[in-house]
């Protein structure tokens, strides 16, 4: 596999996790990264051995030594800078929420589609082994007939309202940030659902401050969920089964660690230990996908983005949140 150069657009937290697991894989190289503040660019740049640092991030997307852009600005900007480099002809991993609504992401991938070039969403517990083992014991049986799954995430977050997670200008609130990963759960194991309710508690900045979802389906099973920025939870993904459950330990989305828990029989525990964050199951994968000149990742498509931002606006629908984009 040749070597897949990256580029990172916006250089936060969850960027530095992402550069410093970059870092561990075989044939990945970080090129260059942007930032609206140049010397922030630079200090990152430094940190992680990337050549070029930029001020803004038309300048990054015309960089001539890319292969693939990580974009990780706010979610407000997913959209527009997503569009900004696939016009460029550059690949883009784009960090989740893919867009503020469907009709952003349906844009964003019509725009790839266009240019011929790959395009995916970073929805990385996908990749973690925890849910590929998950869904192969489901596969062969291990638990029979699937009756359902529960998921929850919540931590206690600082409320301010300058920041992203209380801000509303930002695209913040429990649900795009967290409980898009219960909702992906619940798609991952049981697809698209019947029916789905949801309500809310509202911060008075006007994000949801905690979200709970209840979904049927045409099976006859259910999925619980729940999210929330006011509390820590446990933070657990359990499936339930006619024979048993899979209980994967927290924090669930990127967990190293589940257990078979069968009716009739001992406990059965599976390790996955790893050094690196996380991010690294899945920068494998865009790596493979661009190797073989995919322009999109059959392991999370084009066609599961779209439906996990459908339920995302299915469930801002049922609980009164509206962002004014």
């Amino acid at each position: 596999m040749k070597t897949i150069r990256w580029g990172i657009l916006a250089p936060g937290h969850i960027a530095h996790k992402f550069a410093q697991d970059l870092a561990r894989v075989e044939g990945a190289k970080l090129m260059a990264v942007a930032s609206r503040d140049l010397d922030r660019a630079k200090e990152f740049a430094e940190k992680y051995d990337a050549p070029y640092a930029y001020g803004n991030y038309a300048e990054l997307a015309d960089c001539p030594e890319l292969d693939v852009v990580y974009v990780a600005s706010p979610h407000v900007g997913h959209h527009a800078h997503t569009l900004l480099c696939l016009n460029a002809g550059l690949a883009v991993l784009c960090e989740k929420p893919f867009g503020m609504n469907l009709g952003q992401v349906e844009e964003m991938i019509q725009a790839a589609q266009n240019k011929k070039v790959f395009l995916m969403e970073a929805m990385w517990s996908r990749f973690m082994p925890t849910t590929l083992k998950t869904q192969a014991l489901i596969r062969e049986g291990v638990i029979g007939k699937v009756l359902g799954v529960r998921a929850d995430f919540g931590f206690k977050a600082i409320k301010d309202p300058r920041k992203r997670l209380f801000n509303k200008e930002l695209g913040g609130g429990a649900l795009l940030d967290i409980g898009i990963y219960p909702l992906f759960w619940s798609y991952a194991i049981l697809g698209m659902p019947k029916t789905i309710k949801a309500s809310a508690l509202f911060s008075d900045t006007g994000v949801d401050a905690s979200t709970g979802m209840v979904l049927t389906y045409d099976a006859d099973a259910f999925a619980f969920l729940d999210c929330t920025l006011l509390a820590r939870t446990d933070c657990e993904a359990i499936v339930y089964g006619e024979l048993g459950c899979i209980r994967v330990h927290s924090r669930w989305h990127n967990s190293q660690a589940l257990t078979l828990e069968l009716l009739d029989a001992e406990p059965e525990r599976f390790d996955f230990e790893r050094e690196a964050h996380g991010y690294n199951y899945e920068i494998e994968s865009v790596g493979h996908a661009l190797s073989a000149g995919l322009t999109e990742n059959p392991d999370w498509s084009h066609r599961d983005s779209v439906n996990l931002m459908t339920l995302l606006d299915k469930v801002r629908q049922e609980i009164g949140l509206n962002y004014d984009i």
